[in-house]
């Protein structure tokens, strides 16, 4: 199987200075042991998961909308539910657990509030050039062209949705995530084999 090589010439996406990949900085993993005495979230959660106690995509688009997490905007398409599975999909079985889901809280959480910061008339869209801004405040240090083609990718009509802004973060921390990884040495350089690298890509 072939093997690439892919270089960084800039910084790193999310490196900032004493905080390496800070683009998820602070979306770190929950354990222990849940309840619904103990938090809500359990309810939304058990009320779609089955009886493996995970849920599949269509059933965290469920459990969202119950959760009313996407509170004015527009709830989660379900192609924007399967990549947030696959962000946090360590084991690959296409679910998610509980903890799991925690994790997926607390980014949904954060990304929303940024979204809020510039949706200042609360359509639910903002400008092309906002999402640039949002992405450089999150701690990605990405050249014009990557912007460009992110923004290109994500807009619509000139505007950038909220669930189409959700799946951009959710896409920037996984791929970042699967970089980090493999870049022991923190040096913006990787060597991974063909397989290694449809992998990820292929499953966001």
């Amino acid at each position: 199987m072939p093997r690439m090589q892919m270089a960084v010439r800039q910084p790193m996406p999310g490196a900032v200075p004493n905080m390496s990949y800070a683009g998820y900085s602070g979306y770190s993993a929950y354990s222990g042991t849940y309840s619904a005495a103990a938090d809500p979230m359990w309810i939304y959660f058990t009320a779609v998961a089955g009886q493996d106690g995970e849920v599949d995509a269509e059933e965290l688009q469920m459990c969202l909308m119950h959760s009313g997490i996407s509170g004015t905007y527009s709830p989660f398409s379900l192609e924007t539910c399967r990549i947030m599975i696959s962000m946090l999909d360590r084991d690959y079985t296409g679910k998610m657990g509980f903890n799991e889901f925690k994790e997926l809280w607390a980014a949904l959480n954060a990304w929303k509030q940024n979204f809020m910061m510039i949706d200042q008339d609360r359509s639910g869209t903002v400008e092309l050039h906002a999402l640039t801004q949002v992405i450089a405040a999150m701690g990605y240090r990405l050249s014009p062209q990557t912007l460009a083609a992110i923004v290109k990718r994500y807009s619509k009509n000139g505007r950038i949705f909220f669930d189409d802004y959700v799946a951009c973060c959710v896409k920037l921390r996984t791929l970042t995530d699967f970089f980090r990884r493999r870049d022991n040495m923190q040096q913006g350089f990787v060597n991974f084999v063909y397989d290694d690298f449809l992998q990820c890509t292929m499953a966001i």
